[in-house]
């Protein structure tokens, strides 16, 4: 089974504004994949990319994840060891989980991450915090 990895999301403050730093990113790098850039390299890269994800902390809950496509360690300008997360640009919403802060990343283990959101979708006319709100009480 495929390692995750588990990591706060600083800035974003929705999934919403999330999906719109991706765009950004991708608009303006002209590439068809982002990435995310960490001063850690995952010791257990086989495990990562044998189909795992990193899973996005907004506000205390998971509630997003992408599939990580490779891990590229390198050094900066400045001579420090840095890592490079490369990410399918497509962010699948998962059932919400409450997680406590934490600094950097954490591994997580597949029966440990939350299940892909299956709930109610995009156009079925309600508010995406109304959603969110009922996926958060389990009726969703």
């Amino acid at each position: 089974m495929a390692l995750n990895l588990l990591k706060l999301s600083v800035g974003p403050e929705t999934v919403e504004d999330l999906e719109g730093f991706i765009a950004q990113r991708m608009l303006l790098s002209g590439a068809d994949v982002t990435w995310h850039q960490t001063r850690m390299v995952p010791k257990r890269r086989d495990e990562l990319l044998d189909g795992g994800s990193i899973y996005w902390v907004i506000k205390g809950q998971i509630c997003a994840r992408q599939v990580l496509l490779d891990i590229v360690p390198f050094t900066d300008e400045s001579g420090i060891g840095r890592c490079r997360l490369i990410l399918d640009p497509v962010l699948v919403r998962t059932e919400r989980h409450p997680k406590r802060p934490f600094q950097g990343w954490r591994y997580l283990k597949p029966d440990e991450a939350p299940a892909d959101f299956a709930g109610a979708s995009e156009d079925d006319g309600l508010p995406r915090e109304m959603r969110d709100e009922l996926s958060d009480l389990g009726l969703f």
